[in-house]
């Protein structure tokens, strides 16, 4: 129920609806957290429009919530000198330009749990496939052949998993490895002895060390440049030979051309791939070899994980208009004299700062699938 408010000089009189923060819905999310979001602000859906036309939109948005199709950079930012708070329906937040926004004083808040689950059930679903040789097997079943000897996989049993990053993603595969027998050892500079003994991972201290003993690498790293091209030739070139790579986390992350000349050599026997460099189109080289799992970019597409994400991203941008905790946020000033809390970027909009609590290093997250 709408209550009105009189205000002395105005006519009509102004609504308590009219008085809620604008927020654009630039690309969909779960209904339930259109919902949720309508209850403290007024939602205008803009899905599928033009640029220019969302750009117009924004002119006089508080808040704006986007997946990974919308390029939120410092042109989108200037047209939108109201906006206070960018929310992502996901984890990465490589389409945004968090310079532009801290500069402007936005608040970027994402779902950093919402799709971990799926994340790991995906990456472990890319490992199975290339163990056992299943898109073959299919392939081969529907054009009316049956050459089992040639279908031949491998056991998980016994094998050796290394995980390069042990965040929220890498710890979920970790446990389902284990499941399966799997030895599991862990690169991450920013995770400790104790965190990784209690998950049952033997931590390294150097990534060679997962590149000379795992059977199967996987990769669970946001894309920064520090980790671009962190499997490059010269990483490739020092693994176990015989060794299968996965990534579902960020494509770019594995140099694909690297990764093609270390499949045609043979040093590396097989790779699954659910992230790409330039999304859609693979490496050509991948499209033609056979030892090769391709999906596309399906880490976050289940059911449970767009409806999480819509549900979190909703409440993280309905918190920050409301100048209440927002732990979810991404661009936060590391430097405040509190230990353990961090002071959000400000500078538009009323109420001052927003008080989160101190992220983990970006180099720490796992950079699951976008979604």
């Amino acid at each position: 129920m709408e209550a009105s408010l009189g205000l002395a000089g105005s006519s009509p009189l102004v609504t308590m609806r009219t008085m809620k923060p604008k927020v654009v819905v630039a690309e969909e999310i779960a209904e339930a957290g259109l919902k949720a979001l309508e209850e403290h602000a007024n939602v205008e859906i803009a899905i599928g429009l033009e640029r220019d036309e969302l750009l117009s939109r924004l002119a006089d948005a508080a808040g704006l919530i986007v997946r990974s199709g919308t390029a939120v950079d410092a042109d989108l930012i200037s047209a939108a000198p109201d906006l206070r708070v960018v929310g992502r329906a996901g984890v990465g937040v490589d389409n945004i330009d968090l310079p532009a926004a801290t500069a402007a004083g936005i608040l970027v808040v994402n779902a950093p749990a919402a799709n971990v689950v799926s994340a790991a059930e995906h990456t472990f679903a890319m490992i199975l496939a290339l163990a056992r040789r299943i898109p073959q097997a299919d392939a081969m079943v529907r054009s009316g052949g049956w050459d089992r000897r040639s279908l031949q996989g491998f056991e998980l049993d016994g094998k050796t998993l290394g995980l390069i990053g042990l965040g929220r993603v890498g710890s979920l595969v970790a446990a389902r490895a284990l499941a399966f027998g799997m030895t599991v050892i862990a690169y991450d500079p920013y995770v400790g002895a104790e965190v990784a003994r209690r998950l049952g991972v033997r931590l390294v201290e150097v990534m060679d060390q997962v590149l000379a003993e795992a059977d199967v690498i996987t990769v669970h790293v946001p894309l920064t440049r520090d980790t671009r091209g962190l499997l490059g030739h010269d990483q490739l070139a020092r693994v176990k030979k015989g060794c299968c790579i996965i990534n579902t986390s960020r494509g770019g992350v594995v140099d694909e051309a690297a990764l093609v000349e270390a499949l045609r050599s043979g040093a590396v026997a097989g790779a699954a791939l659910d992230v790409f460099e330039d999304e859609p189109k693979p490496h050509p080289g991948l499209l033609e070899l056979p030892q090769v799992v391709l999906t596309p970019h399906l880490g976050a597409s289940t059911r449970e994980a767009q409806d999480k994400a819509g549900i979190d991203v909703a409440q993280a941008v309905a918190d920050t208009l409301a100048g209440e905790l927002v732990p979810s946020a991404v661009n936060v000033d590391l430097g405040h004299e509190r230990p353990g809390e961090v002071s959000a970027p400000t500078g538009r909009g009323a109420g001052g700062s927003v008080r989160c609590p101190r992220q983990r290093p970006s180099g720490a997250d796992d950079g699951s699938s976008r979604g």
